[in-house]
């Protein structure tokens, strides 16, 4: 074909023009095959049904006349047309299906022998029957030509088996099988009857087992093809836990030790792992005079041997060096734990850094070997732990796992970052040998190896954070300066990734790190992260947990500055900011909120903020938030938040009233039926609320501690400059019955039951009353706030009063410029100690127009719920 010209150079002389009919036309031949491909009407009557038939007659019809599609639609379909009508399907269209499979292909075969397994499970007829009609079917084609189809039919069989009565197993399956399993039979028949056998064992007594079924099983052990010998040897473990202990060591024990000794490495190899899979069955003297030498022999030769072999090797060698442990002499002993150490850096002294284009095909294929037994090695290396003891880890292993960390394959590195939790449950007290390792996989370049390793971050922070020991003591972790930047670093290393699932989930578990770190720490290095992700990120469940983990930051912030702080932000930035998307997020957050914290934490900072968004210009803000309703009127208590009941009651009414949209009128009103059926928590304890009420006490205990905790290490500083360990925060905690909660797990919290105060704690919590007192008296939350609530305990008596920016339905009159907020231009693009808390309503000076109150930092976004709408 001509290349196209470009529009500069178009020659529209006689020559280009054909040039461009000879492109026409190879673009019509290319089109040919596509019209040939389209079915004649003639095709089309044949395939077509006449629609007036029943199911049962359009199957037969389909099955006699159809072609092979339509009749392998029939075929996959019969487990439904046996739970519709199992009489006829028996009468009528078994028959044809047992005609058509004589003569159908792999496909039809296949899918056959799926639907009789289907019919089997469903129990869509009685196993007399299924046995009846279904049994010689499936007998018939064990041995078809096909590997596959022959593969699907056993499969199938061996399903049968299980719910087949003893007789008809004896009758149908055991007696032909005499037959089948003889050397005169194909070698395909002979592997069916290993593992017929096999699931057999468990069907019959020990003494129908010895008569009947053993002397088949040695026959098929000592088979001349070698694959019939490695397929009974696998089989030998089901037998072995049939026949017992004592047939087990005088029968298959002679058959497994013989078959060790094979000339075929994969019935070896089958006998080994055979062994090791039978080790629980044999006695201390059968283990250490028989079984040891064998897998000594065996661990000897396997460098010699095929690379499969050490495969195989390496992956039990820790279920092997558990089943032996007790009968190695300390030589033994030395041997296997350096067999193992070789094993774990196998394939790297032949690191060349050649490129793969130059290293020969057999070679590559050599060190994928090698890959997958070291991967293997840190599958087992908490078995090995076990297997030298945790006190020995340091001189006998800690090299093995530095290098397992350091692999240059990432395989072996996703392994052994699995595995990290399990060692570092093992070592206890001494985890601190392996913080080191944990900031390198921290920081390792693939994210695979860190999504392995976050799965249980949480405890693995905390055992490193307590030296491995269930006791509260001073954090252990400040001897790790590099957790934190490691920390920080794999995040921006997920965050910059396509792989949004690894990010959200290192943010749901970065919740653990109150726990683990000082609040200060996660102010200055996690807060803000926090905020960056969720006014900027694209994701939204990465958005979500970066919100919830930020409530949780705050929820354990030991400062109450910086807790005002984060609230204003929250609100003026994601409850106030021009972004519909952002106030999407604010009304996420405040559902983290009611979540984490206690009713009068969010009634007291948002929910306010949170009910005028009822006035919000965008449809999808309005609807979120008529979803949330519930759940922030769950928050009040009657007759405390009565106040806000009535204002909650005046948006819901303005709502009816005045929306447009109505997708959210219709939420609305459903969401007006839900409120009418709630009931009210009271003040006062009510028995049906009891538990919840009790829950949303301690977490406001908690709170009130953290208030107190803040004014005991201010008098602390003030008297000796120190600042309060977490150590004494723990105990104060413990010394106001407040219970210790870990993190990972959900935030809410267990009641702890009565307990008796001993009298040295007793004054202590006296002053620690006095302290809670004072805070809540004393201090103010910011001066504006406090004319806020000033306002509302007034309009609780006084009625309602108008107010710019929410209309008829305020209870404040805000006249002050002070009380309206400020444009979005002028919020700190960080934390500053000084800037005052904003107001939980928007004034008129904040107003903006729908159309920039629908955008998304100057871009649209399509909404999640619907469509963006704004109100004229």
């Amino acid at each position: 074909m001509h290349p196209p010209p470009s529009a500069a150079a178009m020659d529209f002389s006689q020559n280009s023009l054909f040039g461009y009919m000879e492109d026409l036309q190879e673009l019509t031949i290319i089109e040919r095959p596509v019209r040939r491909s389209l079915k004649t009407p003639e095709e089309i009557e044949r395939l077509t049904v006449d629609e007036d038939l029943s199911d049962i007659e359009r199957a037969v019809y389909l099955l006699s006349a159809g072609q092979d599609v339509q009749g392998t639609s029939v075929i996959a379909n019969l487990p439904f047309l046996m739970r519709q009508n199992p009489t006829e399907t028996l009468r009528r269209v078994l028959p044809k299906v047992r005609e058509v499979l004589h003569v159908a292909g792999v496909e039809m075969q296949l899918t056959a022998a799926v639907s009789f397994l289907t019919i089997l499970q469903d129990e869509s007829v009685s196993i007399h029957s299924y046995t009846h009609s279904f049994l010689q079917v499936i007998l018939l084609h064990l041995e078809h030509r096909d590997t596959g189809v022959s593969n699907a039919w056993l499969e199938t069989l061996l399903s049968v088996i299980e719910v087949l009565p003893k007789e008809t197993l004896r009758h149908e399956i055991l007696n032909p099988l005499v037959s089948k399993a003889q050397l005169s039979q194909t070698v395909q028949s002979r592997l069916v009857s290993c593992k017929i056998l096999g699931k057999l064992t468990n069907k019959f007594d020990a003494h129908t087992i010895k008569r009947e079924i053993l002397p088949l099983v040695k026959s098929l052990c000592q088979d001349v093809e070698y694959e019939v010998r490695s397929c009974m040897c696998r089989q030998l473990e089901n037998i072995a836990q049939g026949i017992g202990t004592e047939l087990t060591k005088s029968v298959v024990l002679p058959e497994l030790i013989e078959l060790s000794r094979d000339e075929g490495s994969s019935v070896r190899l089958a006998a080994f792992e055979t062994l090791v899979n039978l080790l629980d069955i044999f006695d201390t003297d059968d283990r250490s005079q028989t079984i040891l030498p064998l897998v000594k022999s065996f661990c000897e030769k396997s460098f010699k041997a095929d690379e499969s072999i050490l495969i195989s090797l390496s992956f039990h060698l820790g279920k092997l060096c558990h089943g032996l442990y007790g009968i190695f002499t300390p030589d033994q002993h030395l041997r296997f734990l350096e067999f193992y150490k070789k094993l774990c850096t196998l394939g790297l002294q032949q690191e060349n850094g050649h490129n793969e284009n130059q290293i020969p095909p057999q070679i590559l294929e050599q060190e994928k070997k090698y890959i997958s037994v070291r991967k293997n090695c840190a599958y087992n290396f908490p078995a090995m732990i076990v297997f030298v003891d945790p006190k020995n880890f340091h001189m006998e292993l800690y090299s093995t796992f530095f290098c397992l960390c350091h692999d240059p394959e990432v395989p072996v590195r996703y392994t052994i970052a699995i595995c990290f939790y399990e060692v570092s449950k093992l070592l206890n007290s001494g985890v601190y040998l392996i913080h080191k390792e944990l900031i390198t996989l921290l920081q390792d370049e693939s994210l695979e190896v860190l999504d392995a390793l976050i799965d249980h971050l949480p405890e693995i922070l905390e055992l490193m954070s307590t030296g491995g020991e269930n006791s509260v003591q001073e954090n252990k972790l400040s001897s790790l300066p590099d957790l934190i930047p490691a920390l920080t670093a794999a995040e921006q290393r997920a965050a910059a990734s396509l792989k949004w699932r690894t990010h959200e989930k290192l943010l749901q578990k970065y919740a653990c790190l109150p726990h683990v770190i000082s609040s200060d720490q996660i102010y200055y290095r996690f807060l803000q992260r926090m905020f960056t992700i969720m006014m900027t990120n694209n994701v939204l469940p990465v958005q979500k947990a970066a919100s919830r983990t930020l409530c949780i930051f705050l929820r354990y912030n030991r400062k109450q500055e910086q807790r005002h702080e984060v609230i204003q932000k929250l609100i003026e930035q994601l409850g106030q900011g021009k972004s519909y998307w952002n106030r999407l997020r604010f009304l996420d957050t405040c559902e983290f909120i009611i979540e984490i914290f206690s009713k009068s934490f969010f009634c007291k900072y948002f929910f306010l903020p949170a009910i005028e968004l009822t006035h919000d210009p965008v449809a999808n803000v309005r609807m979120k938030l008529c979803y949330l309703l519930p759940k922030v009127k769950s928050t009040l208590k009657i007759p405390a938040d009565k106040h806000l009941l009535q204002q909650l009651e005046m948006c819901v009414r303005k709502l009816l009233c005045q929306e447009k949209d109505k997708d959210v009128l219709a939420i609305v009103k459903r969401t007006v039926l839900e409120l009418d059926r709630m009931e009210m928590s009271m003040d006062a304890f009510q028995k049906k609320f009891y538990e919840k009420d009790l829950l949303d006490q301690e977490k406001e205990r908690e709170e009130l501690l953290l208030l107190e905790m803040e004014q005991l290490e201010k008098e602390k500083q003030q008297n000796d400059g120190r600042p309060m360990s977490d150590k004494v925060f723990e105990k104060k905690r413990r010394d106001t019955k407040t219970p210790t909660q870990s993190l990972p797990k959900n935030i809410p919290i267990s009641v702890p039951g009565p307990s008796s105060v001993t009298p040295s704690t007793s004054k202590e919590i006296k002053k620690s009353k006095l302290i809670r007192s004072q805070s809540f008296n004393n201090q103010a939350f910011h001066a504006k706030y406090g004319n806020l609530e000033k306002c509302a305990s007034k309009s609780s008596t006084a009625g309602y009063t108008p107010v710019s920016g929410l209309g008829k339905t305020s209870v404040l009159s805000l006249t002050d410029d002070s009380f309206r907020t400020r444009n979005a231009s002028s919020v700190p693009p960080s934390f500053s100690p000084n800037t005052p808390l904003p107001s939980t309503s928007r004034g008129t000076g904040n107003s903006v127009d729908p159309k920039s109150s629908g955008s998304k930092d100057t871009q649209p976004r399509k909404a999640t719920l619907k469509s963006r709408k704004s109100n004229p």
